[in-house]
């Protein structure tokens, strides 16, 4: 005899109805992870493998609703790329003389 699918459950859900995350917190783990982390591999022989894992500085995190615009690493480098053109080139402005002087060398 087949079993019945669950109509009610989500088509799209690949949950289990025995996992149950209702007392979970969402990024619970994520400033100790950006801090950093230790791997310690127990092998066969008796050895131990440590490894210190910390996150690159080059490493930059979008929040969920900007990933869904932004599948890949490409497209978000395209797109910033299109806003760098927008911004206007800087100027080098002249630093007054009256701002260079102190106070003590002004004539009265």
């Amino acid at each position: 005899m087949k079993k019945v699918p669950n109509k009610k459950a989500d088509s799209n859900s690949t949950m289990r109805k025995e996992y149950d995350f209702t007392g979970g917190v969402r990024g619970k783990h994520f400033k100790a992870m950006q801090a950093g982390y230790t791997i310690t591999i127990h092998k066969t022989d008796g050895s131990k493998v440590i490894k210190e894992i910390k996150p690159s500085k080059e490493v930059i995190s979008l929040e969920p609703d900007v990933q869904m615009y932004f599948p890949d690493s490409e497209s978000v480098n395209t797109a910033l790329r299109s806003l760098i053109r927008l911004i206007p080139a800087k100027k080098k402005t002249a630093v007054r003389k009256s701002q260079g002087l102190s106070s003590q060398s002004r004539v009265p």
